[in-house]
């Protein structure tokens, strides 16, 4: 699968059934108003999270956020925010509802949801009451107006990847995409990125996903990329899904990497397994500040006796910036949370756009002999080269 939260793909998507469905779930998004907050206060903070659902996975991501947040708030100075937590059972409605209840409770501000059809049903139910909801989704198509997305985007990778191919000289892309509603949001955020960057999308070539549609596509891909003269192979596809077929496929029918570039969407050094892969040898794909990364796992580790789970990040992340805001602005909302120069997050600097959308720095690294190699730091703040 392409993406950590598309398994779940929004009620939102699906009713308008575009690919990216962007329009038609913002426009139910009214524009979010501030609430004004004070330091020298505490500031309730509701943190929504996938307790009770049927999904035994849903609650060890839960704990690890709640986790994650409280452990943030430990290191805020001269900021009291007090944490309120509600369970979604990740589901819609009882979300919604728990959104409601916690306003009424007195939250001045919405951390969570975890998956995006409940982001879309709590933002509508909180949009009146100006209240901000960040959400630790990362599909775009439920950000904007109230909702923020905190999650590592398509469009926010696509954009770090391709900017750095095409100031290599590797800039007429093909993109490989899985003919499914993930797949077509990958395959929109590669194309967006391209034309930002002044790149070429000479092919964008669907498959459909499953072994038998794997394999078919790949003399379809192989045909497309040598007509269109494609120097860069963009993979949107996860090592639990295509990837690993056509990086042993894709040589073995004369599309080497020494001649053309490959890069990913995903993180290709997650499993391990991915960075023996052959075909892979030399690609290229991004990932957050790994030194940053570690220090967050350790002290995770440290508190807690275990390991964060990926999205842990995320809760602390969303405390980092709320507790930042409260401190500096005086309020929760639109202004603040979009500042330019973004917030501290523990794999690297990011920001909020005024879109709902996000924007992570993030490094550009090489597999070489089954190792990672990082050929273009993540930047440590914006308007460095890659933000």
């Amino acid at each position: 699968m392409v993406g950590w939260l598309f398994s779940r793909v929004s009620r939102c998507a699906m009713l308008v059934l575009g690919a990216l469905a962007v329009a038609g779930c913002q426009a139910n998004f009214p524009g979010g108003g501030a609430r004004a907050v004070s330091p020298d206060r505490a500031v309730a903070v509701a943190i929504l999270l996938p307790y009770g659902s049927a999904n035994a996975g849903d609650s060890v991501v839960a704990q690890a956020l709640e986790d994650a947040a409280r452990l943030a708030i430990g290191d805020l100075a001269g900021v009291r925010l007090d944490l309120r937590v509600y369970e979604t059972a990740g589901d819609a409605a009882i979300g919604a509802a728990a959104a409601t209840r916690a306003v009424d409770d007195g939250a001045k501000v919405i951390l969570g949801p975890l998956y995006a059809d409940v982001a879309a049903a709590v933002g509508v139910a909180v949009a009146n009451d100006n209240v901000s909801v960040l959400s630790f989704s990362n599909n775009t198509s439920v950000a904007g107006g109230n909702v923020y997305v905190l999650g590592n985007t398509f469009e926010n990778t696509a954009d770090r990847v391709i900017s750095y191919a095409t100031a290599q000289g590797r800039n007429r892309v093909a993109v490989l995409h899985a003919n499914d509603t993930a797949g077509n949001i990958a395959r929109a955020a590669v194309q967006s990125a391209v034309g930002k960057s002044g790149a070429t999308l000479v092919a964008a070539i669907p498959y459909e996903l499953s072994q038998e549609g794997v394999f078919n596509a790949v003399p379809i891909v192989r045909d497309a990329v040598r007509e269109a003269g494609a120097n860069s192979v963009f993979f949107t596809s996860a090592y639990s899904g295509a990837l690993p077929i056509f990086a042993q496929l894709l040589p073995e029918n004369g599309i080497q990497p020494g001649d053309v570039q490959f890069m990913g969407l995903a993180r290709w050094d997650v499993p391990s397994e991915a960075l023996s892969l052959a075909g892979l040898q030399g690609g290229w794909f991004a990932l957050p500040d790994q030194g940053l990364s570690a220090q967050f796992d350790s002290r995770f580790q440290a508190a807690f006796a275990r390991a964060p789970h990926p999205l842990a990040g995320l809760a602390f992340d969303g405390i980092s910036a709320i507790g930042a805001v409260v401190r500096d602005a005086g309020e929760i909302g639109p202004a603040s949370l979009t500042q330019p120069s973004g917030f501290a997050g523990v794999n690297g600097v990011f920001r909020l756009r005024a879109d709902g959308t996000n924007e992570r720095a993030l490094a550009i690294a090489q597999i070489i002999d089954g190792q990672v190699q990082v050929i273009s730091p993540a930047p440590r703040r914006f308007g460095t080269p890659g933000l």
